[in-house]
């Protein structure tokens, strides 16, 4: 059995595969400070709750762009499972199945996004990631993964806006009745969350222009399930490829 860990800026999001399919998936909030004893009790009770057998899993992939995380959670991993975690980072992007033109630059997660979408869909692709960052990263059809671009997520332009003004509020990220606010939160929503959509929609617009052929696009993101209804310029919208990708670079290492 494989445990793929992708830990982002806002959540650690996890995956047991079995048999090369997914079986579970549980989400925790990243909290840079905590210790790998209480990771450890956190693991080890989301894995009791559904009954899996820790002797079982023989696979342990990590995926971190919160550095501050790496020995916490890999000390947690050897005391709970005996052993260590295959890392993903520089050393191994030479091996992976997909060019990397700035190793030691690039965010790990956006790396197994890549692979997973160059192993999935062969020709030129784009991932659109909808996460506490928006990116879109471009891998062409013979897995030179060209760049990113990065924007602000939705729910981090939305707070930034709260933060750094005295009278608009936090609220929910929802596709509002009309691009016309009639209200505070109607307002801030039509500004970001439609505001967003023109964004993403031109950004693919120039990525599948640069990339000069057919291009197949690939929502993945924990917000990207809010964009889906309003933006139709997405082939295919993949919840779990970034551990898709860890999944496939743990099979790849652990032969």
């Amino acid at each position: 059995m494989l445990l793929a860990i992708d830990i982002g800026n806002s959540n650690v999001v996890c995956g047991l595969s079995e048999n090369n399919h997914w079986t579970e998936q549980f989400r925790i909030h990243t909290v840079a400070n905590k210790t790998s004893d209480e990771y450890e009790v956190i693991y080890r009770t989301l894995l009791q709750s559904r009954n899996i057998d820790l002797k079982q899993i023989n696979k342990i992939v990590l995926s971190s762009v919160v550095p501050s995380l790496i020995f916490p959670i890999k000390e947690m991993i050897k005391k709970l499972f005996g052993q260590d975690p295959l890392i993903l980072g520089p050393d191994l992007y030479p091996r992976l199945s997909i060019k990397i033109h700035n190793p030691y630059e690039i965010g790990t997660d956006l790396v197994a996004n890549a692979v997973a979408a160059h192993n999935k869909y062969k020709g030129n692709c784009i991932v659109v990631d909808f996460g506490t960052a928006l990116t879109f990263t471009a891998i062409k059809s013979d897995g030179d993964l060209l760049g990113v671009s990065i924007a602000p997520g939705l729910k981090t332009a939305m707070a930034s806006l709260s933060r750094n003004t005295a009278k608009l509020p936090n609220v929910d990220i929802s596709i509002p009745p009309s691009c016309i606010g009639k209200n505070t939160t109607h307002a801030l929503q039509a500004g970001v969350v439609m505001g967003y959509k023109g964004l993403v929609q031109y950004l693919l617009q120039e990525i599948t222009r640069e990339l000069n052929g057919k291009t197949t696009v690939i929502a993945t993101g924990g917000l990207s399930g809010i964009m889906l209804p309003i933006i139709d310029t997405f082939d295919h919208h993949e919840p779990m490829l970034t551990l898709d990708g860890l999944k496939i670079i743990g099979n790849q290492f652990y032969k």
